[in-house]
């Protein structure tokens, strides 16, 4: 079996894009998990891939609204999300994020 960089492009493209609609269908399955419980143990969210998607769209000279990036994130509207889906942030989550944000700062 060939090595990951040695496949073609168009490919290598098809297999990240798969994994990155499985990683959506995954969180779509999950919405217990939480996006500042993902913040703290990963360090990248629901919104973060929302935004990173509209960095792409721009890196390659494409508009892409981030309520639309979201929405293809979330498979819904975000503020739907929210009202279903999204727990009030806890004080132990609020300080751990807050110690993993201190954490990552000092290491800048």
């Amino acid at each position: 079996m060939s090595a990951f960089n040695e496949l073609d492009q168009t490919t290598r493209t098809e297999l990240e894009a798969a994994a990155f609609r499985r990683l959506l269908r995954h969180l779509d399955d999950n919405k217990d998990v939480q996006n500042i419980d993902l913040m703290i143990l990963a360090d990248f969210c629901r919104n973060c891939l929302s935004k990173w998607m509209v960095s792409a769209a721009e890196e390659r000279g494409e508009s892409l609204e981030l309520e639309a990036a979201r929405e293809y994130v979330y498979g819904m509207p975000y503020s739907e999300w929210k009202a279903n889906h999204q727990a009030k942030a806890i004080p132990e989550q609020l300080a751990a994020l807050e110690a993993r944000q201190a954490k990552k700062q000092s290491q800048e």
